[in-house]
């Protein structure tokens, strides 16, 4: 139990056991959240000497944090991810791979990669591939198709990931951004879009949710994994 911080908000309970029950040990959400709070998160899971995983952590609230807790986290601007404990060696197989439209769809899925990498896989990044120069993506279809898991990032009309979908034969995960003019709506438009998919087996999480890809394409390795140790 983390106890309350000087402003009053609630107790935070850490899930200890989720690891062990899921395969994918507890995030903390950090938006919405005091610098206090996060602080005495943070404290707490170093003196049990648990790893940890920090997402939506904001430049601002990572620099008042006290300097002791901020500095013995791993803080990705980017991504606006910290990660407490080390990362060991990450497993290539099964093969993921992180496809954005746009450089401006690079946070979200800065995101994917540091919560794969707290997961332990790593995953090969093609960027700046969307559909405007469709030529882009086809120069890497040949990568794309050795995937298991493909999780593309897009904005705006969100096109990407169903044409990815029509390509590869992996499983392909969506992430509709929130990047795009006027009537794409913070994402809305692009959420809308890969819902509904043409491309059949598209899986499609939340707006900007590089976090939710991340865990669905680690709930897969771990799937995979299992059987291929036939458990």
């Amino acid at each position: 139990m983390t106890k309350a911080g000087p402003d009053g908000h609630p107790d935070v309970t850490f899930d200890r056991g989720r690891g062990g029950r899921i395969g994918i040990e507890e995030a903390v959400l950090c938006e919405h959240k005091s610098v206090a709070q996060i602080a005495a998160i943070i404290g707490d899971a170093a003196a049990e000497e648990r790893r940890l995983l920090l997402t939506r952590l904001t430049a601002e609230q990572f620099a008042a944090l006290p300097a002791d807790l901020a500095q013995r986290v791993d803080y990705c601007t980017a991504s606006r991810t910290a990660i407490l404990g080390e990362i060991g060696p990450l497993a290539s197989t099964p093969r993921i791979a992180l496809v954005s439209a746009g450089t401006s769809d690079y946070a979200p899925m800065a995101e994917a990669r540091r919560t794969l990498a707290y997961g332990g896989m790593a995953a090969t990044e093609v960027s700046d591939v969307g559909v405007a120069g469709l030529w882009r993506l086809l120069a890497r279809e040949e990568l794309l198709r050795e995937m298991d898991v493909v999780i593309v990032f897009a904005g705006m009309d969100a096109a990407l990931p169903s044409v990815v979908a029509g390509l590869v034969p992996g499983v392909v995960i969506g992430v509709p951004t929130s990047v795009g003019y006027g009537v794409a709506r913070g994402g809305r438009v692009a959420l809308d879009s890969v819902l509904a998919s043409c491309a059949p087996g598209v899986t499609v999480v939340n707006i900007d949710n590089g976090y939710g890809a991340a865990t669905s394409a680690l709930r897969l390795a771990n799937m995979m994994r299992r059987a291929a140790a036939g458990g």
